[in-house]
This record gives C-alpha cells, structure tokens and sequence, in this order.
C-alpha cells in the first residue's frame, strides 16, 4: 500500500514533462473555472462537448496512463454508478396531484372563462384583425416516423428507465466527472507553488478591502505541502501496525476501538511535531511575516502558448454564450 501514490489528494506530477505543466498557471486556472462554471445550466449537447474536450486535452498531452490508472478508475465507477441509480429512479413526472377544488366547483368557472377568451380582444388589435392575419395555415403532415415514441425506455420490475430519467442521470454523471476530472488533470499539471502565486495575483485587488491574500497565499502553500506529509505519516503507523501481527479476533470489539484511538492519537502527535518543526523552520529563516518576508517561488510570464490558449478559452466562452440563446 502507497497512499501518497493511490490518492489523487496534492497529487502532481513531475515526470514527464508535458505542454500542459509549462502552461501559465493563471491560464490554467482560468481553463479550470472554465470547466467548473458553463456546465451549470447548461444542455446535455454542452456538458458530453466539456467531457470530450476534458478527454482530449489529456491525449494531445500524452499523459502517461500509469499516472491516471487509479484515480480515472474510480472517477468512472463513481459516476456509472450515479447514473444507474438516477436513471433506475422515479423521474417524478407521473406524480398525480390532486387538485385544490371539487371537480364539479372548477366546471363552471372553466365555461365562463372559455366563453370570455372567445368574446375578449387584446387591447391593441380590438376587431382581432392582427390576430387572423397572424394565423399560420396548418397542412397536414407527410412525414411517417419509422420508429414509435417511446418515454418509457426499459422496464423489468421494480426498475422502470424513462427517457426523463435516463436525461437526468446522464447531466448528473457529466457534471460530477466534470468537477472531479478538471480539478485532478488540474493538480496533476500544476505545481503547489504555481496555484499559489496565481492565486496571489488573481486576488490581489482583494487588497483594497483589506483582505490578507498573502496570508491567504502562505496558508493554500503550507496545507498543499503539508497533505503529502499526513498521508506518509498515516501510512508508516498503518505499517506499524500490520508488521505486529495483531490477532484481531482475540482483541475484540473493543481493544480494536482502544488500538485505534491509540494509534489516532500517535497520529495527531505526530502531525503537530511536524507543524512545529516547519514553524521552527521558517523562523529560523527569519520569516516574520508575509508581508515583509515574501518568496517568490515562480515569476509568471505570459508566453506566445499562454496567448494561444487565452484565444481557444475565448472561443469555447463564445460557443457557451451562443448556447445560452441557442443560436446553434
């Protein structure tokens, strides 16, 4: 068992070297807040092109498969299974509701307002002569479907799919893999430092208010420094214990709990003497505060790839507002 290589947490990604690590990390961040925003109320036709885009962005970079093998594959079988749960699941269209008034009360006030839209004209075509004018001439329809509509799609016992259903577990398993996927080819391109230093600058007209963002910064630095550490000192007292060979069935219920919370303790130990030993670090690197010991760890350049990328992100937000009016 390695932890620091199975879980996606902090995870990045320094060897091989692809077009996508050598990417501004603010144009990163803006093509991740891409990924994370249009989706939202959004059609099935724009989520499955984000999904295929998240795709092919990770071929034309040529990531190695052995670094997406364990975290894909619980992606995929995350969202397969949302999906047949959602698409097993009543689609809530075919609730019947009962209505607030007796039927034989709501008779007579539906004949009198028939009657009064028949005799009512609208106020600028008083004689309804714009009204017949605008009248679309109905012609029956030639066209014969091959294929009957069908809203119920399989149904074997207590599982029923519908078209309704399948419709929403499909949006739901696009905008999970969408949120999941994005954030992990994120992480696995861009360096801890490089999403703190953009970061910086992204909130740097925050400083108007008085918001620390350099504070903000160090602590977004520290924590994604410090993930790679808890999970290597939960990995050592997992060993710890497994090297023992405890006989499990003699402890019990309870002397389990009891080496656990031993073991949970020894843990929080553990990360606290690390936390002083990074402390006793800085400060004896004379690191008084952010704002008067600030290190740079990347100069941000925007290059000619970063301005190729600018221009692709603005195409694919053109295609998102012309989708929004359904022009195409």
């Amino acid at each position: 068992m390695d932890l620091l290589r199975s879980l996606p947490l902090g995870l990045y990604l320094e060897q091989p070297i692809t077009w996508l690590h050598r990417l501004d990390p603010r144009v990163k961040l803006a093509w991740l807040m891409t990924f994370l925003v249009t989706p939202l109320l959004s059609n099935l036709t724009w989520r499955l092109g984000i999904v295929a885009l998240l795709v092919l962005l990770t071929g034309l970079a040529q990531i190695p498969w052995r670094a997406l093998r364990q975290q894909v594959g619980w992606i995929l079988v995350f969202c397969v299974l949302i999906l047949a749960i959602t698409a097993a699941m009543p689609d809530g269209l075919a609730v019947r509701y009962q209505p607030r008034l007796p039927t034989n009360e709501l008779q007579v006030p539906q004949a009198v307002s028939a009657a009064a839209a028949e005799t009512r004209r609208e106020w600028y075509d008083p004689f309804g002569w714009l009204k017949a004018s605008q009248t679309p001439s109905l012609k029956p329809s030639t066209v014969v479907e091959d294929k009957p509509y069908r809203y119920v799609l399989l149904q074997k016992g207590p599982v029923t799919i519908t078209r309704q259903s399948l419709r929403l577990g499909v949006q739901l398993c696009t905008g999970y893999f969408t949120l999941i996927y994005s954030t992990t080819l994120f992480l696995l391109t861009t360096a801890p430092e490089e999403i703190t230093a953009a970061l910086d600058t992204v909130f740097q007209p925050l400083k108007r208010w008085k918001i620390p963002v350099i504070e903000v910064s160090l602590t977004l630095t520290l924590s994604l420094r410090f993930i790679p550490l808890v999970l290597e000192e939960v990995q050592n007292l997992v060993r710890s214990v497994q090297t023992r060979a405890i006989n499990w069935k003699k402890l019990g219920v309870r002397g389990a709990a009891q080496l656990w919370l031993t073991v949970a303790d020894r843990l929080l130990e553990n990360l606290f003497l690390r936390a002083e030993q990074i402390a006793g670090a800085m400060a004896s690197r004379g690191f008084a505060s952010p704002n008067t010991h600030q290190v740079k760890w990347q100069q941000l350049r925007m290059r000619s790839r970063d301005w190729v990328a600018l221009s692709f992100l603005s195409v694919v937000l053109g295609l998102r507002v012309l989708a929004a009016f359904e022009l195409f």
